[in-house]
């Protein structure tokens, strides 16, 4: 390893150019490779990283490129595992963008690949962004005691246009449930410290992307749901999402009640609300600001894609696991295909179902 640590990324569409940006403004990294398929996507990474990055039009000719200490995936979600079992064979650490694949047996198959040897870290960013954080460490401390119940709001705008208007499909997303609300289900795992049981789920397509045509094919992507999950601590989940509802003060609200209390987390409002029973009551309870106002930058994501990737590189450095494993993946990913598969058959869905194992 070099004392600078040299990047490839995979990928440069818009979270591929946003993972660019965060690692120009990273003490200790460098982009060496860029590599996408599309013209205009790579031209348009070129532009921004040093003029000695070399440009490739084939992942593989990267991987090949020999002179990558670590990578990073940003390509369009039904590409994951492709490139996934290219790079376990090359044993380079790499961060892959949400989700880790679209369906629960391409996670599996990953998995099988890694046989435990996997340096491959997950992006499941939501667990840095700063109120989010700061409610997990308040739970992992006790602040709420047990925890019973974890409510996850996420009221937001539509799917945004991707190259190739990949996002606008089932088949290549897996699903709005897998694609977008990944992050929520690991958030309630994490917090919850407890593997799911079961999930039950409503949705449907109301409003969005209905009056667009590709090809001939009008869009098939959710955008509401509500989806309910036990766990095998007892405690429960519940996800609240609409794109169609940009018009919100906070676009996620995430609140967790446990035997001691309650702690809400408020986003962008970067709002912390924690009430302990016996110590606070109905309007006075602690708020907190939570801020990340150091990080050089802080994009689309209030700074907790550069804190993903400061602990990316440290693990890299240190050759330590990585925090969000493939086994959070899966998890997140399962759970995702459960609640569509709920919302399908119109019945809860045990893990099991979904699961090899």
């Amino acid at each position: 390893m070099t004392e600078i640590v040299r990047y490839g990324v995979i990928g440069t569409g818009l979270m591929g150019i946003e993972h660019i940006h965060n690692l120009l403004a990273l003490p200790g990294a460098e982009v060496v490779a860029v590599a996408d398929p599309d013209q205009n996507s790579l031209n348009h990474a070129k532009s921004i990283v040093h003029p000695q990055t070399e440009a490739f039009q084939d992942h593989r000719e990267l991987l090949e490129h020999g002179k990558c200490d670590a990578l990073v995936v940003a390509t369009p979600n039904m590409t994951h595992t492709e490139i996934l079992l290219e790079i376990l064979e090359t044993g380079l650490p790499a961060l892959v963008e949400k989700p880790l694949c679209t369906t629960v047996s391409d996670c599996e198959k990953v998995i099988e690949k890694a046989n435990g040897q996997s340096k491959i870290w997950v992006g499941l960013e939501y667990r840095y962004m700063p109120a989010i954080a700061e409610l997990i460490r308040q739970v992992a401390a006790g602040r709420t005691g047990s925890v019973n119940m974890v409510a996850i709001r996420e009221h937001r705008f539509p799917f945004l246009k991707k190259v190739g208007d990949w996002n606008r499909f089932n088949e290549n997303t897996g699903g709005t449930l897998v694609e977008k609300c990944c992050h929520f289900f690991d958030l309630m795992r994490l917090i919850s410290g407890s593997n799911p049981i079961r999930v039950f789920a409503s949705g449907s397509q109301d409003v969005n992307h209905l009056d667009e045509s590709y090809d001939g094919r009008v869009p098939d992507v959710l955008d509401n749901a509500y989806v309910i999950a036990d766990f095998e601590s007892g405690a429960r989940g519940m996800l609240d999402l609409c794109m169609f509802a940009e018009a919100s003060h906070n676009q996620e609200e995430i609140s967790v009640i446990g035997s001691s209390g309650k702690i809400e987390a408020l986003v962008p409002e970067s709002l912390v609300r924690t009430g302990i029973r016996g110590e606070h009551s109905l309007g006075n309870i602690d708020t907190q600001i939570a801020s990340n106002s150091d990080i050089p930058y802080e994009g689309h994501h209030y700074g907790s894609s550069y804190i993903e990737h400061e602990r990316f590189l440290k693990s890299v450095l240190e050759d330590s696991p990585p925090e969000s494993s493939l086994e959070d993946g899966l998890w997140s990913v399962a759970m995702g295909v459960a609640a569509h598969r709920s919302i399908d058959e119109e019945r809860p869905i045990g893990l099991e179902e979904v699961m090899r194992s």
